[in-house]
């Protein structure tokens, strides 16, 4: 008996060691994927939302610009999200909306409602790179975030803003995007996105999108109420404030059809 127990320290410390080797052993890329797949997790089951936000748009000599609208948000199982904004001011862009439909590996399918020519437009996949109502977000920018769409890389731990982060290395694995790479910090205690480097089709730095106050809904859901979006290369910026978010609505699949992209005033 005395033998049996002498054993069971050593057992221990061979199983701690045998634990570590296995941790050691993942892969950059395989941690980067968990890491992912972690984020997308901790933010399922919100079912809809519904939001007032304002755009703020600045030129290189710091001009503003502010457009008023709403967003609507549709969580889809087991398939990206869809979402619907329409813009209620200035006068120049009133009702225009803006219908997406986000997926996993299928391209996005995108539409404008642009009340001057009252007809929809199609966003082709090729053109997703551009950008929204002349915004430093691009139209793909504006998709839900899924696992699928992108290739992973873990690259290290960092403080930002004195939270302990992961910092990750995504690669878009879809056709016609505009970045090469996005690197982003996700807060290691609620995988909450604190920032995102976008690297252009020449890997150089295009874009930085930071993410601001952000609030806790139904005990669960984290959402930053200011985005705040920088291209280091024209020096023109965008931030998307957010005034009011409300949960689980009553939204449904109708809300989101081209007749309600029509409909939308």
């Amino acid at each position: 008996m005395t033998r049996i127990r002498s054993f069971k320290p050593l057992f221990s410390v061979l199983l701690s060691l045998l634990l570590v080797v296995q941790v050691q052993a993942q892969t950059a890329e395989e941690k980067g994927l968990a890491i992912a797949k972690e984020r997308k997790q901790s933010d399922l089951g919100w079912q809809d939302n519904q939001a007032e936000a304002s755009m703020i748009l600045r030129n290189a000599s710091r001009q503003e610009i502010e457009r008023r609208m709403r967003l609507l948000t549709l969580e889809v199982q087991n398939d990206g999200d869809k979402g619907l904004t329409i813009f209620d001011q200035p006068a120049d862009v009133k009702g225009t909306a803006f219908l997406n439909y986000s997926h996993a590996i299928e391209p996005d399918e995108q539409w404008m409602y642009l009340p001057a020519l009252k007809r929809v437009k199609r966003i082709a996949s090729k053109n997703k790179s551009g950008p929204f109502m002349g915004s430093e977000f691009a139209f793909e920018d504006l998709s839900s975030f899924e696992v699928a769409k992108f290739n992973y890389k873990y690259l290290r731990d960092e403080q930002y803003e004195g939270m302990d982060c992961f910092v990750i290395e995504q690669q878009p694995a879809y056709e016609h995007s505009g970045y090469t790479k996005l690197i982003t910090w996700l807060d290691k205690e609620h995988y909450r996105a604190q920032k995102v480097e976008f690297y252009d089709r020449k890997d150089s730095l295009l874009k930085t999108l930071t993410m601001h106050d952000y609030q806790l809904y139904l005990d669960k859901y984290w959402r930053p109420m200011k985005l705040s979006m920088k291209n280091h290369q024209t020096r023109k910026s965008t931030d998307l404030i957010t005034h009011e978010l409300r949960f689980r609505t009553g939204l449904s699949e109708d809300d989101f059809s081209q007749a309600a992209l029509k409909r939308a005033k």
